[in-house]
């Protein structure tokens, strides 16, 4: 493996980027591809015959056989059907190693076998995968050898999106060129192009892989299903931030080798608030290359673990009780001439430009809330969001101290005449310098906060794609975008248009402004009178996607067709019933074979003791209690898992997703939840040797 210590010498070795095409490419097919890259169109095919013979001798001196389109299906993971460069022998028996543009450009896979809504049917097995020129292929290593891997669209015979990056990329195009009509209304003519950068925080689990292994519910649902609390969880708070032991010192070590050497920008990493639980930060890149590099540190995590015998759990909630995992999408747009839109300057209240930008998004997200919460939906979310430890389901907008005292101003005269400043630290000490402060604090329980030059959208799970929250993100930005510059490119009098527009969009749209604490139940009261929607689950997030204004603003700009949202609403139906299904039935089963076999043993011993005890004449106090409570909560055990057989045999007699889909969660979820409670209790009883599993102190302490 290379050597850490030249982290520029690695960075990007196995990355098909710019530099290597330069490199390798003759001037007139580099800057095809170039131009291609920056404004769109179509690569000849000559031009793509020479890029992927290019691509092919890099890939074969970096130890490459195989090929593949990776792409990213609605199943929420990558995918990828390999194909090996050769030919068939010529008469000699010689074969060469070959890869034409076309198989370049267009891929084909089976289409009926990924999640579609319907927009697929068994016999209709065709489905496209288009070479996404924009993010870089690369070289991924592993048992099976190198692989040359080609970012790829996914779509169907008929054009239908059948993966998360097709809406992206549209979606992408269409803020992008609705942010470039603002930004020339405000003299930048030397830029040509808009595109959302996003920086992804990515939070995550290491547990020992033999334990693991211990443990049908990790391996099966990926959270533990059962029990009980540790003597010691988060409460000390002295893990966050704290010395990163030797084991997984070195698992990031080799994280962060892998990631540069496949040219993703990994900065930051800690331990996080849970014991057991990290953090991994890159640098920002463009939206659809910060989605698929996302993808690559949620595979290397994984991968890496297993190397040093650890697992790594992407559930948004392996373990009740303690803080779960989610990743920090950080957004913002930038032009090709190095403008962030988002940038407030030194005097947030004279830039114009920017208090344009904040009041289209006060009134993006005050729309759109219900569908900037369902972005966010995912099976395991619903055990995370809302709770003392991720943003409320409620969305609001966080704009700090100072924001809120210029949008103040503006709302109730009109005009800003100055702005809150940050000051100075004086920390008391001689020997330490003031330092300057930020005009505002951050306030960790907002769903959508600004924070200083970007939004920070706190609310996707650990384990989901943040290809639809930047999706969605985009879409309803582009939608006001595309109003405000309608009117403003109407105006007789620009300035006092845009003046009017702030102060109307700021004034009607300020309800979902709170830099309050999210957490607390006074919020949600105030949020209930406010008339913000609460959506407190994944399924009753679902239908916001077939609503009128969900139809109307994917449909305005083409980023899904009213079939494509009515598919993907069944595709989460049918994900969440199939989700929850799993984790019954793994319950079932660990219930079944392993904590009542495992209780019935215990009381047995502990009967033989009670008999052993009075026999020696010694009244069996302390042992017959235990029998007691043993035998109370194993009957409890017993008609719970009777229960919530009962109630799965029904959840998966019904037909239609949707009903299937609330069956699950208001009747299945339950039931699962009650078989846990005298289970956890069992396990504070039986005698450890007995108890069939790891406990919640082996798995997050002893690694």
């Amino acid at each position: 493996m290379s050597d850490l210590l030249n982290v520029e010498a690695i960075f990007g070795e196995y990355v098909f980027n710019m530099g290597k095409m330069k490199e390798r490419l003759p001037k007139k097919a580099y800057a095809e591809v170039k131009r291609v890259m920056e404004t769109g169109g179509e690569l000849s095919l000559a031009t793509a015959d020479v890029v992927a013979k290019a691509m092919k001798d890099w890939a074969v001196e970096m130890g490459a056989t195989h090929y593949t389109h990776w792409f990213q299906p609605l199943t929420g993971i990558t995918a990828e059907k390999q194909d090996a460069f050769v030919t068939n022998p010529d008469e000699d028996g010689k074969m060469i190693m070959e890869f034409s543009g076309k198989e370049l450009i267009k891929g084909e896979a089976d289409a009926s076998s990924f999640p579609s809504g319907g927009l697929r049917s068994t016999f209709e097995a065709r489905g496209y995968t288009v070479w996404d020129c924009t993010s870089p292929a690369f070289v991924k290593k592993d048992a099976t050898g190198a692989v040359l891997c080609i970012p790829t669209a996914f779509c169907s015979y008929k054009g239908e999106a059948l993966d998360k990056k097709t809406p992206l990329l549209r979606s992408m195009e269409a803020v992008g060129e609705q942010a470039l009509r603002i930004v020339k209304l405000f003299g930048n003519t030397e830029a040509t192009k808009v595109e959302p950068s996003v920086g992804i925080e990515q939070e995550y689990f290491l547990v020992d892989r033999k334990k693991y292994l211990q443990r049908k519910d990790l391996i099966y649902a990926g959270r533990t299903l059962f029990g009980a609390p540790a003597p010691k969880g988060q409460e000390m708070e002295d893990h966050y931030y704290g010395a990163i032991r030797e084991r997984v010192g070195a698992y990031m070590k080799d994280i962060n080798i892998e990631l540069w050497e496949l040219g993703v920008t990994a900065k930051t990493q800690h331990n996080e608030v849970a014991p057991a639980q990290h953090e991994l930060a890159p640098i920002y890149a463009t939206a659809n290359l910060a989605v698929d590099q996302n993808q690559l540190v949620m595979e290397v995590m994984k991968k890496v673990a297993e190397r040093h015998g650890m697992m790594c759990l992407l559930h948004e909630k392996p373990f009740a009780g303690v803080n779960g995992s989610g990743k920090h999408n950080n957004w913002s747009l930038v032009t090709d001439n190095g403008v962030n839109m988002l940038d407030p300057g030194e005097t947030p209240n004279e830039n114009i430009q920017f208090l344009l930008v904040l009041a289209c998004m006060m009134k993006a997200v005050d729309k759109h809330a219900d569908l900037l919460r369902q972005s966010a939906s995912d099976v395991g979310n619903d055990h995370r969001l809302g709770a003392n430890e991720a943003p409320p389901a409620i969305i609001s907008m966080f704009v700090g101290e100072q924001l809120e005292d210029v949008i103040r101003q503006l709302v109730e005269t009109g005009e800003a005449k100055d702005c809150l400043e940050g000051g100075k630290l004086e920390t008391g000490v001689s020997t330490l310098s003031d330092v300057a402060k930020d005009a505002t604090d951050r306030n960790r329980t907002s769903p959508f906060a600004f924070t200083g030059n970007k939004f920070e959208f706190r609310m996707v799970g650990s384990a989901d794609s943040v290809a639809s929250a930047n999706t969605t993100i985009n879409a309803m930005v582009a939608e006001v975008f595309c109003e405000a510059a309608d009117i403003l490119e109407a105006a007789d009098d620009f300035d006092m248009a845009v003046h009017n527009l702030i102060k109307e969009y700021m004034t009607k749209y300020s309800r979902i402004i709170f830099n309050g604490n999210g957490y607390s139940k006074e919020w949600e009261k105030e949020a209930e009178r406010r008339g913000l929607p609460n959506i407190k689950s994944m399924v009753d997030a679902v239908e916001t996607l077939t609503t009128d204004k969900a139809k109307d603003l994917f449909g305005k700009f083409h980023i899904f067709t009213e079939t494509e949202l009515e598919s993907r609403a069944e595709v989460l139906y049918e994900t969440y019933s199939k989700s929850v299904n799993i984790e019954a039935l793994t319950m079932i089963d660990m219930a079944t074979k392993q904590f009542v076999p495992a209780a019935i043993k215990y009381t047995k011993a502990l009967a033989d003791t009670v008999i052993a005890v009075d026999a020696a004449g010694v009244e069996p106090v302390v042992q017959m209690e235990m029998l007691k409570d043993t035998q109370e909560y194993l009957n409890e055990t017993k008609e719970a898992l009777k229960k919530l057989i009962e109630v799965h045999s029904k959840a998966v007699k019904i037909t239609d997703e949707k009903d299937k889909a609330f069956y699950f969660k208001d009747m299945v979820m339950p039931a699962m939840e009650n078989l846990r409670k005298p289970v956890d209790k069992l396990e504070m009883l039986v005698d450890k040797e007995v108890w069939p599993m790891p406990s919640y102190g082996d798995l997050m302490f002893e690694i």
